[in-house]
């Protein structure tokens, strides 16, 4: 085991993407779950808050500690196992996903979740239930969540296996190691109709182990996580059209959309199925203009979309997606096209630039992120868009969007010049999370709710509801120790 209390060694602990910071009493960083569960076990016997920290790309402060002692699980990194004939993984919560994904490239194989930043750790990514790009077809890391070996703050174990623990109703039953039970009382949640990562997963009946994936550290440590794979595709078809205005760009994601959940419905194979629809307006554009000085001088908008395809039907399936972009006033000369996988990494780079591009602002001029998380449902998109773009001309603040929006997902990110931008841009983010709930959307779509949007949660939910997601960590977690400050406050 490593202990670290210098304050310099402790630094790279006490903040994540969004630039939230935070402080410590110490770092411990077990190398098996034994000195795991040692920790656990001391820190609930001593009452101290224990805060869990992945590799640190989180964007809402959840790995950051407000006090009490950090456990890293850095060292717990082994890919246990890679079994492409029954196509899943075995990690351990350290591995980071870009590994991951080396190596199951190796044998074929690949795991659909991909978040724009690939440098962070799995274990993260299941506890924030995160998605990504690929999400508009294969949903988002919950569903490719097998089994889960959880170490509860107490030290006890429990192992969940899905569909073999199923609530009856609102009641759902545990049982631990140990022998000790734990019985948990269900809130009745409307849960959205969108994409989510706010607060904890729980609707009657459902499978115990997605209480604990999108948890954020509050309910246990995961220690060994086992994941569906699945075979790498034969081709990629990877695009980028622009567009001469924005609105000519939301409506061909919508009309893309619509295609896609058709083909899907009549289990066609040779028609257009998007695997991913990003959108990105004119501001983002101009902010990666210098990177990428071959963007069409006249462009406002652009969508990067993806859409899978084998050697016999990629040419119709070209030649498909071809015709609909022309009905949107787009010409050839406008279209990025990638013939090889070293033309489609240059495509990928494009499409994660604009994160890096953010997050290098907001940390050059040392202020927390303002971007937004949300998700409407679809048939509120292009109003949802009309809202945002009417209450950003209205501010004169600098921005940018972009997002997943085959998804109805948007990221709008505030580029504030001074703190009294800053705080303009706080109540311009509440106003936005406000309409997303009012269209029955959510508050995060995929990054959590961690320390920077608890008030969100309960905008979201309200009061009753939230109280009732926080006794249910007090029954796996009596002492309050674990991800104090993630999701409640």
């Amino acid at each position: 085991m490593i202990i670290k209390t210098k304050q310099d060694e402790l630094q790279n602990y006490l903040t994540d993407a969004s630039n939230y910071k935070g402080s410590c009493e110490a770092v411990y960083i077990p190398q098996n779950k034994e000195e795991l569960k040692k920790i656990l076990k001391e820190a609930n016997e001593l009452k101290t808050k224990v805060t869990i920290a992945g590799a640190g790309t989180g964007l809402t402060g959840a790995r950051v500690p407000e006090e009490g002692i950090v456990i890293s699980t850095e060292k717990l990194n082994r890919i246990i196992e890679i079994n492409a004939l029954e196509g899943y993984a075995i990690v351990e919560p350290g591995v980071y996903l870009s590994n991951l994904l080396n190596e199951l490239k190796t044998v074929g194989y690949f795991y659909p979740p991909d978040p724009t930043e690939k440098n962070c750790f799995i274990g993260g990514t299941v506890a924030t239930n995160a998605s990504g790009a690929k999400t508009f077809k294969y949903g988002a890391t919950r569903n490719f969540v097998l089994e889960l070996e959880i170490i509860l703050a107490d030290g006890d174990e429990i192992y969940l296996k899905r569909e073999e623990v199923l609530a009856k109703g609102n009641k759902l039953n545990l049982k631990t190691k140990s022998g000790k039970e734990i019985s948990l009382d269900l809130p009745e949640i409307n849960l959205p109709v969108t994409k989510n990562a706010s607060g904890y997963f729980i609707k009657p009946n459902m499978d115990a182990i997605d209480l604990f994936i999108g948890s954020e550290g509050t309910l246990g440590v995961f220690t060994k996580i086992k994941l569906k794979i699945l075979p790498h595709p034969e081709r990629i078809i990877s695009m980028v059209a622009f567009f001469e205005n924005e609105i000519d760009a939301i409506n061909f994601v919508n009309r893309a959309r619509d295609i896609s959940f058709q083909t899907r419905a009549k289990n066609l194979s040779d028609e257009i199925d998007a695997l991913a629809l990003e959108f990105f307006d004119s501001n983002s554009l101009k902010l990666l203009s210098f990177d990428f000085p071959n963007i069409p001088l006249k462009a406002n908008a652009a969508v990067w979309f993806e859409q899978e395809a084998t050697l016999s039907n990629e040419d119709k399936l070209i030649e498909k997606w071809f015709s609909l972009i022309s009905e949107y006033n787009v010409d050839e000369e406008k279209i990025w096209f990638a013939t090889s996988e070293s033309e489609r990494k240059q495509i990928e780079e494009f499409r994660h630039a604009i994160s890096w591009k953010v997050n290098e602002y907001i940390s050059r001029n040392n202020f927390r992120k303002l971007g937004t998380d949300v998700a409407v449902p679809d048939n509120e998109m292009k109003h949802f868009y009309h809202f945002l773009m009417d209450l950003m001309s209205k501010s004169n603040l600098d921005f940018v969007l972009y997002g997943h929006l085959g998804n109805s997902h948007f990221h709008l990110n505030m580029l504030p010049k001074n703190e009294n931008e800053f705080l303009i841009g706080k109540e311009l983010y509440r106003k936005i999370c406000l309409k997303a709930i009012e269209l029955k959307g959510t508050v995060s779509a995929e990054h959590g709710i961690g320390k920077i949007k608890t008030e969100y949660l309960l905008d979201m939910f309200g009061k009753e509801i939230v109280e009732q997601m926080k006794a249910l960590k007090k029954k796996l977690d009596p002492n309050y120790i674990l991800g104090v400050g993630n999701i409640f406050r």
